[in-house]
């Protein structure tokens, strides 16, 4: 499975995001399409930056009745995006009817994630907020191991946990890992990170990298850095 690095556009406006990838003269980066940019601009912001060439992946978290979410997938598959993901917790009767949702009639369909547990989760929120006993670890080999048997494609998870979730998975099981951070870079609000390097050690497949790029001086040269680790 080829390794690379996700864009996270968690920009307010389709202004900001358009300048930000205009920035881009060589690559084509992949990137991710959040709740707020999504939220702020629609399916537009959507069709228009897989016009410009970009692979998407569509990051809205779904989480409903199985019936809701079939639905809604159906109409996400209609977008052409390469990723959509839900989370896990909706349980694998959800997971199953996303998948029958976003199946095309020709069979095609994007590729889909299961949640696990956010990287801003700690075991101690796990515990006292969420009411979910056991480690963090066991959680989300036990949410991969679901998303595995309803027939989802991977998880998006810390890369703490990424090469549990393959072992537990097989390595054709895809992880998905944001909490991404450089070495001398500012944490903010994630709580289980690592560098590009570490995460490629640990076995995740793709990174997902929103403030380390975005919000860099350089935002090309962070790439490229986020590149150089990653995937060479």
């Amino acid at each position: 499975m080829k390794r690379d690095v996700i864009i996270a556009c968690d920009f307010a406006s389709a202004e900001a995001t358009y300048a930000f990838l205009d920035k881009f003269t060589e690559e084509k980066p992949f990137v991710k399409i959040g709740m707020e940019l999504f939220y702020a601009e629609g399916p537009a912001i959507v069709r228009e930056i897989r016009r410009r060439g970009h692979k998407i992946f569509l990051d809205l978290k779904l989480h409903d009745i199985p019936n809701t979410v079939q639905k809604a997938m159906a109409v996400l598959s209609r977008l052409d995006v390469n990723m959509v993901n839900l989370h896990a917790a909706g349980t694998k009767a959800m997971m199953e009817a996303a998948l029958k949702g976003l199946t095309r009639e020709d069979g095609t369909r994007p590729v889909l994630l299961a949640v696990t547990q956010l990287t801003s989760t700690s075991e101690e929120r796990m515990h006292d907020e969420l009411l979910i006993n056991g480690s963090i670890s066991d959680c989300v080999c036990h949410y991969a191991q679901m998303a595995k048997e309803a027939g989802l494609d991977g998880v998006v998870c810390s890369p703490l946990e990424a090469g549990l979730v393959k072992t537990h998975c097989g390595n054709d099981f895809m992880t998905v890992t944001p909490g991404i951070r450089f070495a001398d870079g500012n944490v903010g609000d994630q709580v289980r990170i690592t560098t590009p390097a570490q995460a490629k050690e640990k076995g995740s497949d793709y990174i997902v990298v929103g403030r380390p790029i975005t919000a860099a001086e350089d935002p090309v040269a962070a790439y490229r850095q986020c590149v150089k680790e990653f995937v060479l």
